[in-house]
Parts: structure tokens; sequence; C-alpha cells
């Protein structure tokens, strides 16, 4: 009786691929998760970043954020389909605990009462009409 749990994976491909190849990878860490019984829940795809240091003489990063559930012992056969797979420099598969499930809806309830910054820029942009 395995029971599905939370987990979030980030990864990071190798950015100095073209599109097709990035998106190859990106189908390639999809289908693993479906494949080994997981359930995407979202998928966030950032782009292509500048890395702190090099990974594998790599300086540019394809960075990809992943929420799913699968069961526990699905993580190690992803983990190890990840690691050989060349394309992939990095990535990272924790569980969500319900303690930091919680602190993510108190920082998504104070997000949208005081909202961000970008949100504010927004606003005045559209209050103040362009002059002619």
């Amino acid at each position: 009786m395995n029971k599905l749990k939370q987990y979030e994976c980030t990864v990071i491909i190798d950015g100095g691929l073209q599109d097709d190849a990035i998106a190859e990878a990106m189908e390639l860490v999809k289908t693993t998760i479906v494949g080994k019984g997981g359930v995407i829940n979202s998928v966030l795809e950032v782009g292509r970043r500048k890395m702190a240091y090099l990974i594998r003489k790599t300086s540019i990063g394809y960075y990809a954020h992943i929420e799913f559930d699968a069961v526990p012992a699905a993580i190690a056969e992803i983990e190890r389909v990840y690691r050989y797979e060349e394309n992939i420099l990095r990535f990272l598969i924790i569980q969500l605990g319900s303690p930091l499930l919680e602190m993510r809806k108190r920082v998504e309830k104070y997000s949208i009462m005081l909202g961000s910054p970008e949100d504010q820029v927004d606003s005045e942009a559209v209050a103040a009409p362009a002059k002619s």
C-alpha cells in the first residue's frame, strides 16, 4: 500500500544546447516521472541563466522546476535515469512535507495581500497614461 507523496524537482539542463535538444531533455524529465507512476502537478521552465560556477565546463544552464506526486519507491528510479543523462547537469528532488506546505500557503497568502514590487510598477504604468 504505497501512498503518493508530493515532491518537487529542480533540474539544470546544459544551456549550450539548441532549443530542440533542450525540449527533448525536458520531455525526458517529464516522461520519466510519468513513466515511473508519478503525476505532474506543475512545470515552471525558468529558462537559461548564468550559473554561479562551472559545471562540466558549462557556465549557462536551463532551469526547470517540476512539482509532482509519486510513490517513494519511484524516486530512486527517477534519480537513476537523471544521473545517466548527459544533458542534465544537476537535479534535486525533495519531498514536500507538511511544514513546508504550510509555510508555502502563508507566503502565498501574504504575497497576495501585500503584492509584489512588480505589481506596483505595472499598476503605476497603467495609472499614468502616456502624454502625446
